[in-house]
């Protein structure tokens, strides 16, 4: 005849260790779920981004194509009426070592970054005396670290290119305002989260420096960059 054992039932231990498992794993797949969504999220994000910066680029290369603005004059100052957006667009932005080029919004808020370059508001434009501001997302300039001193850097405008040569780079904090203040010369700063590989958790900021090569300044200004 079979001995029927008793079963035994579990300790309090055992069953608040049992507890704390089961929410432990339930915790890691609802966490995991949520990676996967923001991964998603910002992939399908970026590649939206991507599409508007290539219809923005597209459309300012076409409106050049209908009129090639004219070599800027050193001493010329630019039109007022040419100094504006026009379908949405500033003026270009060309990067021969990284083979990069594109078009540049106003603004530096999240919904312009999205999807292009943003000119700072408060800066001047290419070919006014001071420092012109253009912020970025890090993941479309990721490769700008590679940048080194007398890199070139173009700036392509409806009333002509101007060149600028990269004088020195920095990483600064979010809050540091220094790197725009403005003084004395013609100068091109560009700023993004950095590291440039960390998308939204970037922690800190990447600054290029230049400094405007042509037209050569007015001999009155003095040029030199931080």
């Amino acid at each position: 005849m079979a001995i029927v054992r008793p079963t035994r039932r579990a300790g309090p231990q055992r069953e608040a260790r049992l507890l704390v498992d089961r929410t432990l794993q339930l915790t890691a797949l609802v966490c995991l779920f949520a990676g996967l969504v923001l991964i998603a999220y910002f992939a399908f994000g970026m590649l939206a981004g991507v599409r508007e910066q290539q219809r923005l680029t597209d459309g300012w290369r076409a409106q050049l194509a209908h009129q090639a603005p004219p070599p800027p004059a050193a001493s010329s100052v630019p039109p007022p009426d040419l100094m504006k957006p026009v379908d949405g667009v500033d003026f270009a932005i060309r990067v021969p070592r990284l083979d990069y080029y594109s078009a540049v919004k106003e603004g530096v808020d999240l919904t312009v970054l999205y999807s292009s370059p943003g000119h700072y508001p408060e800066t001047p434009w290419p070919g006014q005396a001071g420092m012109v501001g253009v912020a970025a997302h890090n993941v479309y300039w990721i490769d700008f670290p590679q940048l080194a001193r007398g890199d070139e850097i173009d700036v392509e405008t409806r009333y002509g290119t101007f060149k600028y040569a990269v004088t020195g780079t920095r990483i600064v904090q979010p809050d540091d305002r220094t790197i725009l203040v403005q003084g004395p010369g013609r100068h091109l700063t560009l700023t993004t989260c950095w590291p440039t590989w960390a998308g939204a958790w970037a922690t800190r900021r990447f600054i290029v420096f230049t400094d405007q090569t042509w037209p050569v300044p007015p001999s009155n200004e003095q040029h030199s960059s931080s």
